[in-house]
């Protein structure tokens, strides 16, 4: 069954706006920014959600911002842009023909009203994947989630592990706003390859307390997820104990 659908505003200090987490599909976060009477979507996968919670708070959606290709992140794309007349900012794929401003590594968004907005190119999860980042905040899509990752649909472990590296040197307190909600799973993962890691305990525990875990600090995603800490001879450890079961 979907989540039900509600607006849950979550306090982002950085650049002084606010984002409502928007429940969608069966695990999906929408992501809406608000400064002032003006809204920013971010993939948008259903339209009547986004078009719902921009009517609760009375605002005008001035950009869309698309991360990858996969439907339930631009299923709403089309119709919200048409509805609002406001531009879609995306990469070069010929699978989004939606996007109206083709942006790439290192592009500068400027939308009237809020901060800059730097798009990254993420590669691994889709070969065109985009990050986005604002002060104090990155919108991942599904290259990093709670305790986990993205699955390698195009391109290669190599260039997500480039992409997870890039997005983990950003500053502890990064929120980090990804598109699923899978952090209960992926730490069940993560407990059976580092079983002594407190943090991963720790974090375990506050999922009972509030199980919408996004976003998240980054300084805790360092602590508990395994995958941005393949460096550590532990994890390298349990790695290969499975890889020999495996066999």
């Amino acid at each position: 069954a979907a989540m039900a659908v509600q607006s849950v505003v979550v306090a982002f200090e950085g650049a002084g706006l606010l984002v409502h987490r928007l429940p969608a599909f069966a695990d999906n976060y929408l992501w809406l920014l608000q400064s002032g009477a003006r809204a920013v979507a971010v993939d948008p996968g259903d339209a009547g959600i986004v078009a719902r919670a921009l009517a609760m708070h009375d605002l005008a959606l001035a950009a869309i911002l698309v991360t990858h290709h996969h439907p339930d992140h631009v299923g709403g794309v089309a119709a919200l842009a048409a509805d609002q007349g406001c531009p879609v900012y995306g990469a070069r794929d010929p699978r989004l023909p939606m996007v109206t401003e083709i942006v790439g590594d290192g592009d500068r968004i400027q939308v009237a009203d809020f901060p800059e907005i730097v798009v990254w190119h993420v590669p691994g999860h889709t070969r065109t994947h985009l990050a986005f980042l604002l002060p104090g905040a990155i919108f991942v899509g599904d290259t990093l989630f709670g305790a986990g990752c993205g699955r390698v649909f195009e391109g290669d472990p190599t260039a997500l592990h480039g992409s997870l590296e890039r997005i983990a040197a950003l500053p502890d307190t990064t929120q980090v706003f990804c598109a699923h909600e899978y952090t209960r799973a992926n730490l069940a993962f993560a407990a059976a390859v580092e079983p002594d890691n407190p943090a991963i305990a720790a974090r375990h525990a506050t999922l009972a307390i509030d199980p919408a875990s996004v976003p998240f600090a980054l300084g805790t995603e360092r602590q508990s997820n395994v995958f941005l800490r393949c460096a550590l001879d532990s994890v390298r450890a349990a790695v290969s104990r499975h890889a020999q079961q495996a066999l």
